[in-house]
């Protein structure tokens, strides 16, 4: 039975956060946003839970949890506040969206 390295692990990983932060930077639709956030935030995990594995250490499992858990909230709170522009704004693209300015 082979091991993949934990090399092949963080550079899978350093990829997935470089796509999540070029489509945050260039995407201007929210929801496209709060996904590369999400994506992020997966590549981060990863790189987590591969080296809580190479280490045969269980922390970096209990920071996979705690990432889940804010990701979690985060979804939650921002496709509240999604819906909530959508409906009063009729549009989810982020030039348009000043309401929440001040």
């Amino acid at each position: 039975m082979s091991v993949v390295p934990v090399s092949y692990y963080l550079v899978l990983s350093a990829i997935l956060f470089g796509l999540g932060v070029v489509a945050f930077v260039f995407k201007r639709n929210i929801i496209t946003i709060f996904m590369s956030i999400e994506l992020m935030l997966n590549a981060v995990n990863l790189a987590f839970v591969a080296f809580a594995r190479a280490h045969n250490q269980l922390d970096g499992l209990v920071f996979v949890f705690f990432v889940i858990v804010v990701a979690a909230a985060e979804a939650a709170v921002g496709l509240a506040i999604v819906i909530m522009l959508a409906q009063h704004r009729q549009s989810l693209s982020v030039e348009r969206v000043n309401l929440l300015k001040f």
